[in-house]
């Protein structure tokens, strides 16, 4: 199996080698699959694996992605739109303007490519600096944050070194460095950790030292209203996009409930309208108006109010309850599922034994279509299909093979 790992890191070294010829000088360096990833892998057993048959399938999904790749060489800096939002930004915020600016990438290709861009707009004093090209990294980060790593503006220029107005990072810097000096931040990428979010607002969002930030303002007069507040963006993905990965989606759920234990009500991690305070604000408000998912809420409390005992009765009925309606599209079946997602509990206990419960958990929606065979999750979607009157007639007509069938394939989604 290791001979085959090699064969096709050779195949795809071929294939970088055709899209973007020989590279950078940094790119030369960096091995496709890591020492450690080769010191990892398991020796398996020949037989027992159709070896032909994987390879055969890894070279065609390699073939694909060069054929994406392929395509994305005819792509410009100026069709990009999320880059043209933070050139805009750079361009139009004062402070941004000529401040210490701190943004953040996923992707050290990103990054990269960020530099690159930003310096042929004529952007100056900016550095990148990445996993591959980490062996100046305390270098970069002192000249980046003089201040509070034991330097100064003025010892910099006594040691001829250039000070870093704008650093452009991966999540190699995310955490244990002091980065104080700067009080902006941009997340161009959201990550899927929203830990990480927090530790790259905490290299900024940190303790300030009295007597370093004396001296910074002693210096530098010009930033004494900076130094009070702390400011940071993020550039979320178009909406077209973003419906695709639900990256804001899945993010910004993890992240209110990490807020909660981390103890910081009262600010804003995703967007300006951000409240910890309130969960329904973040998930279901926008601009003042009612969501359709505070819409759906509505109606359920209106529900309980028409029916006194109506919610007594939903919280006894059995587990797996099951009935049927007609869709309101002619020609259309679907299976609507309403899962109960247990959760680990968060308790005090110094015990290593770990308890879960359907309480510390959520409820998901699910809805399978039967002629696309796509499974939708999202509520305010799938609240239409199913909604019912007091008289709505029950009508079952899918066969329990097919039902069973797609019961088992959305307990392998969830």
């Amino acid at each position: 199996m290791p001979m085959i790992a090699m064969t096709i890191s050779n195949s795809m070294r071929e294939q970088q080698h055709e899209l973007f010829g020989d590279g950078s000088e940094l790119d030369a360096e960096e091995d496709i699959i890591s020492e450690e990833m080769k010191e990892a892998v398991e020796e398996l057993p020949r037989n027992d694996f159709k070896v032909d048959e994987i390879i055969d399938e890894t070279i065609l999904d390699m073939d694909q992605i060069a054929t994406f790749l392929k395509e994305l060489e005819n792509f410009k800096p100026s069709q990009d739109k999320k880059l043209r939002a933070l050139l805009n930004l750079l361009k139009k915020d004062s402070v941004l303007q000529k401040h210490k600016l701190l943004i953040f990438s996923e992707f050290k290709d990103t990054a990269r490519y960020l530099r690159n861009q930003l310096e042929e707009e004529g952007i100056s004093g900016i550095e990148e600096i990445d996993s591959a090209n980490s062996s100046d990294r305390s270098d970069v980060i002192c000249r980046f944050s003089p201040y509070y790593n034991e330097s100064s503006s003025t010892e910099l220029v006594e040691k001829g070194e250039k000070e870093i107005r704008v650093l452009i990072s991966t999540d190699i810097l995310s955490e244990g460095l002091n980065l104080q000096d700067a009080t902006r931040l941009i997340n161009y990428d959201l990550h899927w950790n929203p830990v990480r979010l927090m530790q790259r607002i905490g290299r900024i969002d940190r303790r300030l030292d009295p007597e370093t930030e004396e001296k910074i303002l002693a210096d530098h007069p010009d930033q004494e209203k900076l130094r009070r507040t702390i400011q940071y963006w993020n550039i979320l993905p178009p909406e077209e996009l973003d419906n695709l990965l639900k990256l804001y989606h899945t993010v910004s759920k993890k992240t209110l409930r990490i807020s909660k234990t981390f103890g910081i009500e009262g600010k804003k991690l995703l967007t300006p309208d951000d409240e910890y305070d309130d969960l329904k604000d973040f998930t279901d408000s926008y601009e003042g108006k009612l969501s359709p998912i505070e819409d759906m809420h509505l109606e359920l409390q209106a529900l309980f109010k028409n029916d006194p005992e109506l919610e007594g009765k939903l919280n006894n009925l059995p587990l797996k309850v099951f009935s049927g309606k007609e869709h309101p599209k002619t020609n259309t079946r679907a299976v609507f599922f309403c899962y109960a997602l247990p959760a680990k509990e968060q308790t005090d206990s110094e015990s290593d034994e770990e308890k879960w419960s359907l309480e510390a958990g959520t409820t998901q929606w699910y809805l399978y279509d039967l002629a696309s065979e796509k499974i939708i999750e999202e509520s305010v979607e799938i609240i239409n299909l199913i909604r019912s009157e007091p008289d709505t007639p029950r009508k079952c007509v899918i066969e329990q093979q097919t039902l069973t069938d797609i019961r088992s394939k959305l307990d392998k989604h969830v």
